[in-house]
């Protein structure tokens, strides 16, 4: 199966010239989906004993499968949190697939995880945490949220008197949906604090206050969001930091979308507090242009972290000896095997250099604004908030949500634009209303005006 033959060189060189031109393509076909009776009629039984050949196989790909997705990368994704990987990272993803390394122990992968850990420094550096603190690149938010609450979690059992207790977290109904999805995977509670604008100081102190003594003694952590995923709104971060400090709290700030405005200086002031969490969690392939998937956690203290992660075993005992001795990633988050993820974002850093990525996050809160503006000027629409960081909500004026949902499913069906409904408090109600989330740069306001426009 490892033979080079002339088949596989060749097979080879049509997947380099496919992933040219993908790279190349800055407005990509959009994607239909499919039902999976309709996919299995097209494509068949693919998965055989005698195979069905890789010209076949690569061909069903580019030819139908890929047909029913939706490139993440085309400037008219405006839903959810889209993603740009930068070419550059794109293409060092290929790179860092073929070089096979194995990211878990320095011994191994020295060469990787160094480059990785260049690329962790500047991400570190926007944060303005102490020259102590350092991260580790995860699969994601998920896992690094829950990489940081294991962290907070074992920290407070060290205390022998919580050794039996189940925790008890503090967070906002903003909070993006994993940190709910974290709590029932490490069996702690959540309370949360019922504002889906910013959880203020304010806000923090009353739950606080409103705990009975059990439950005070449960809770051991707050985390506040650095950017919501619905809004973009920023939690009190200066006002958490500091109460947390008051009551002995591990303060988590969950930046996985808004860390990436960290390195743009229009907005940089509104993160003030960030620089005295415990832990942070920030996605770069959200808002720092690197491909699925790549997430990072980073702790103000990283021996917290690894008394928390390290992992024993026999057939471990070798990374731990003094002659493989390097950072080794496994130490600080949950996996064990992992893939150097943090390489494509190196290489585009050191490509590019930090400027043009502050100048490309810049570009997508410019968007937002630009929207707004835009939205305000056309009377069949109007703003729900004003914007904030990337994200815009918005109302078509008389639409109830099956026009939300139909407008969605057409546009989609005609491979022009994906933007989806979402729902915020108006009143004493949630309404359902539309929103724009912008991180590609290359979104121009003839993108916004059509899509604008579908609306009529």
């Amino acid at each position: 199966m490892h033979n080079i033959d002339i088949g596989l060189v060749e097979m080879t060189l049509d997947v380099v010239k496919y992933a040219i031109d993908r790279i190349a393509k800055t407005n990509p076909e959009f994607g239909k989906p499919k039902k999976e009776e309709e996919l299995r009629a097209i494509v068949g039984e693919t998965i055989t004993p005698e195979g069905i050949g890789g010209e076949n196989a690569f061909n069903l790909f580019k030819d139908v499968l890929i047909k029913a997705t939706v490139p993440i990368d085309h400037p008219r994704h405006l839903a959810f949190v889209p993603a740009a990987p930068t070419r550059a990272a794109i293409m060092f993803d290929l790179v860092t697939s073929a070089s096979s390394i194995h990211g878990a122990y320095w011994m191994e992968g020295a060469g990787g995880i160094f480059a990785e850990n260049e690329a962790m420094k500047w991400l570190v550096s926007l944060t303005g945490l102490p020259n102590k603190a350092f991260g580790v690149f995860t699969s994601g938010g998920t896992a690094a949220n829950l990489s940081a609450m294991v962290a907070a979690r074992e920290n407070w059992r060290k205390d022998d008197k919580n050794l039996n207790k189940k925790g008890l977290i503090i967070t906002s109904i903003g909070a993006h949906s994993s940190i709910k999805t974290m709590a029932k995977v490490i069996d702690v509670d959540v309370f949360l604090v019922p504002t889906e604008d910013l959880m203020s100081k304010y806000d923090l102190k009353n739950a606080i206050n409103g705990l009975d003594e059990e439950d005070r003694k449960r809770l051991f952590s707050v985390v506040a969001t650095g950017g919501t995923t619905n809004a973009g709104i920023i939690d009190d971060l200066d006002g958490i930091a500091d109460i947390c400090e008051k009551e002995n709290l591990w303060f988590h700030v969950d930046a996985a979308y808004g860390g990436g405005a960290l390195a743009a200086d229009s907005v940089r002031h509104l993160f003030k507090g960030i620089e005295k969490a415990d832990s942070i969690t920030i996605d770069p392939h959200k808002w720092l242009f690197s491909p699925y998937d790549c997430g990072a956690v980073i702790y103000k203290n990283p021996e917290l972290a690894k008394e928390a992660h390290s992992q024993e075993g026999s057939y471990l005992d070798i990374f731990k000896d003094e002659g493989a001795h390097g950072f080794n990633p496994s130490d600080y988050q949950i996996q064990l095997t992992r893939r150097v993820r943090g390489l494509p974002l190196w290489f585009s850093l050191a490509m590019h250099g930090t400027d043009l990525y502050k100048s490309a996050v810049e570009k997508g809160i410019a968007l937002a604004n630009l929207a707004g503006e835009i939205i305000t000027k056309n009377p069949i629409v109007e703003l729900v908030r004003e914007p904030s960081l990337s994200c815009v909500l918005f109302r078509r004026k008389g639409w109830s949500p099956n026009d939300y949902r139909d407008w969605t499913y057409k546009n989609h069906k005609e491979g022009f634009a994906l933007v989806t409904p979402t729902k915020w408090k108006i009143g004493d109600t949630f309404e359902t209303v539309s929103r724009f989330c912008f991180i590609n740069p290359d979104t121009t306001e003839e993108d916004i005006n059509a899509i604008l426009k579908t609306m009529e």
